[in-house]
């Protein structure tokens, strides 16, 4: 493992333990930089690049406020998988329960857009996809061991017919 990724993965647990959790402060910025450069600003975990980022978007379940997280993804053919992890925080992230409220939304990789609709995967699907998660991400297993006893859901984002290109 690199200097860069021990940094990276250190960093990320330290911020964890101490229950700061930046996902707000810093989508916003993430999702520009993504969207202006195609994904390559931004499109992967620094130092990790087996760790790819989406742009998931999602409407808040209770304000119908469209928003767009960035989240890394997992891909096997037209399936596409994320992970609810939160960095290992307590509670699920909002967009988990925004998709949970409305599932038909859109997805962002590189410089294609994708309709998608999503899931939870059922338990069989996530034992079988968690270990890919932890192999592109290894913090993926110190935020299960720091969630609280929360076991993190994953979400598969399916293609809809009326896909955007």
């Amino acid at each position: 493992m690199s200097v860069l990724a021990r940094l990276v993965l250190s960093t990320s647990e330290f911020a964890n333990r101490r229950g700061l959790y930046l996902g707000r402060r810093s989508a916003r910025i993430h999702v520009a930089l993504y969207r202006r450069s195609g994904g390559r600003i931004g499109g992967h975990v620094p130092a990790w690049p087996g760790a790819r980022i989406l742009l998931l978007d999602h409407t808040g379940a209770r304000s119908g406020t469209r928003r767009t997280s960035p989240v890394i993804y997992h891909r096997d053919g037209d399936m596409v998988a994320v992970t609810a992890s939160k960095a290992g925080q307590p509670a699920n992230p909002a967009w988990f329960h925004n998709l949970r409220a409305h599932p038909d939304t859109t997805i962002q990789i590189g410089r294609e857009r994708r309709s998608v609709r999503a899931r939870v995967a059922s338990d069989e699907e996530r034992d079988a996809l968690w270990p890919a998660f932890v192999a592109c991400f290894p913090g993926y297993a110190f935020y299960e061991r720091n969630a609280g006893g929360r076991r993190i859901p994953i979400v598969i984002l399916e293609p809809r017919a009326t896909a955007q290109r």
